[in-house]
This record gives structure tokens, C-alpha cells and sequence, in this order.
């Protein structure tokens, strides 16, 4: 007997990884800190940075590799407004721009949407609207063929990133929010994201993160 495709569910990371949330959501404590946005948030290895800090904090990362701004729309109320925090910091878009619809017009559409919402429902939260990290089209990485990324790289380019986070900035001035240059230190001399912090010239190995770190430690 042949299944029906249509009555099975497709498996979708993005939905699982909602759900999992949903359940650690109940078992959070109200009023902390949050990371929210895309796989640049997802990766961040905060859990082990705290063993090293010192002062601990108290930080749940709901990013989820592959979210772009309409997605972050559905779901705020699981990933950010369950858990009440008290310090939002999110990083959402770089996708939108890897998208061949791209118009940064539509990004920062979507983006007043998600910060007019949060502004909302969360008018005591210090939210901290984090800047795009730049990135490497030219370097070679272990394991990441670089023809398998050049769709990605003809239009998530440095340029692009730059042009978005000067609208970014913009945008959160206008909700009274505080928008943060991450970067200082993750660029080579031509403005590549520098290769020994990247696995595919786009995502960052450990070591680049601590440079985020370093760089938003005092807004923690």
C-alpha cells in the first residue's frame, strides 16, 4: 500500500526547534536575558562563555539557523514575549539579504514590524538591536566547496551588510532602542569577515564569537 504523501507531515527543523523551545519556555525563569533571531544567534556558544565570565548571567539563546525576518514575526511569542526578558538582544535579517527577493526596503519593513511589537509588549525591556557581521566570499574553507556558497555571496556581500546596518541603526533610534557594532575586530584589512574565525566565509567558529563577546559584554 502507497502513503498518501499529502497526510504525512513534513519533518521541518525550524518547527521542531519552535516546539522544543515551547517546552523549555515553561521550565525558564521570567525576566532574563534573551538572544533571538537567525543561525548567527543560534551558534552563539553563550553557555560555555558564562563558565569564563565573571559575572554569570542568566541568558536563553532562541535563535533558529534560517529565520528570516517574516518568520521571527510568527513566532515572537515563543521565541522572545514568553519569556518576559528584561534584556533582548537580537540579530535577524542576514538571511532576507541572502534571498534573490532581497530589497532592503522589505527588511526594514518586516524589522519595524518585529520592534514596533516588542516595543509594545515589552516597554521595559533594554533591547539591544545587534549589527550584521561582515563576511568572506574569497577565502577557502575546509569542508565548504566555495562554488557550493557563490549564489549566497553575489548578493550577501559586504556592501549589503553595510547599507543594512546603517538602516538597522536607524530603526532602532526611532523606538528608542540601542543599536550595537559588534564587529570591531572580527574584519581583516579588507573588510572580510577574517578567515580564521569562519567555517563557510558566512557562520563563525568559537573564537569569533568571543570577539562578539568582548565587543557586547558591557550591555550584558
Amino acid at each position: 500500500m502507497v502513503e498518501d504523501v499529502n497526510t504525512i507531515e513534513i519533518w521541518d527543523e525550524k518547527k521542531e526547534k519552535l516546539r522544543k523551545y515551547q517546552y523549555l519556555n515553561a521550565l525558564a525563569r521570567k525576566g532574563e536575558t534573551v538572544f533571538a533571531g537567525s543561525s548567527l544567534m543560534e551558534f552563539f556558544p553563550v553557555n560555555e562563555f558564562q563558565q569564563i565570565l565573571d559575572q554569570r548571567y542568566c541568558i536563553y539563546n532562541r535563535g533558529i539557523a534560517g529565520y528570516v525576518t517574516s518568520e521571527l514575526l510568527a513566532s515572537m511569542e515563543t521565541c522572545i514575549f514568553e519569556l518576559e526578558p528584561s534584556k533582548l538582544f537580537i540579530n535577524i535579517g542576514t538571511n532576507d539579504i541572502s534571498s534573490p527577493e532581497y530589497t532592503l526596503e522589505g527588511l526594514i519593513s518586516n524589522y519595524d514590524e518585529i520592534l514596533s511589537r516588542i516595543a509594545k509588549r515589552l516597554p521595559n525591556c533594554q533591547v539591544y538591536v545587534m549589527s550584521y557581521y561582515p563576511v568572506n566570499g574569497l577565502a577557502e574553507f575546509p569542508h565548504v566547496p566555495k562554488e557550493s556558497m557563490g549564489d549566497i555571496f553575489e548578493r550577501r556581500t559586504n556592501a549589503a551588510i553595510r547599507e543594512a546596518n546603517g538602516a538597522v541603526e536607524r530603526l532602532a533610534g526611532k523606538f528608542g532602542f540601542t543599536y550595537i557594532d559588534v564587529n570591531e575586530g572580527l574584519s581583516d584589512e579588507d573588510g572580510n569577515l577574517k578567515a580564521e574565525f569562519g567555517t563557510d566565509g558566512i557562520h563563525m567558529l568559537p573564537n569569533g564569537y568571543a570577539v562578539v563577546l568582548r565587543n557586547m559584554l558591557k550591555y550584558l
